[in-house]
């Protein structure tokens, strides 16, 4: 997988530690830079509870993408912890600290460590389109059918 040409993502270090690892792609054909919990002391999480964790680092994304922040699919699965708002949105003007908003939905505690890789950061392109106000939208066959319209389930 090559690099985009032309974006560049800026980080700064803002963990006590001047050695901790940059985010990096786990894999030769990884979709998302892994997050690491950049907790000074193991951090317990209950059943049910809720704790932001941090990353250790503050991103620049380009203006006109957008960082995506989203769970790791195995250790949602085997843990059950996950992020409460996933995906979460880096803007383009935030600098401060990435930090991950994590739920343990499993049934038994989970400690989060140091260097554990949380989650995955994604750099996608947004665009911003023009805003109209009508007084009609295009029909389509699915029209104002909500929730559960377009299926049994």
């Amino acid at each position: 997988m090559t690099r985009s040409e032309g974006v560049v993502l800026k980080f700064k270090r803002v963990a006590s530690d001047p050695d901790w690892p940059l985010p990096a792609y786990e894999s030769e054909q990884a979709a998302g830079l892994d997050l690491r919990a950049a907790v000074d002391a193991p951090v317990s999480m209950p059943p049910g509870s809720i704790k932001l964790i941090p990353t250790g680092w503050a991103i620049a994304v380009p203006f006109g993408y957008e960082g995506q922040v989203r769970p790791r699919s195995g250790l949602s699965l085997r843990k059950g912890l996950t992020l409460i708002n996933s995906p979460g949105t880096i803007d383009s003007d935030y600098r401060g600290e990435v930090g991950l908003a994590m739920i343990n939905l499993g049934p038994e505690e989970v400690v989060v460590r140091r260097g554990d890789r949380l989650a995955q950061l994604i750099v996608a392109k947004v665009e911003r389109p023009t805003l109209e106000l009508r007084e009609d939208l295009d029909d389509t066959v699915r029209g104002q059918g909500g929730f559960g319209s377009t299926g049994a389930d």
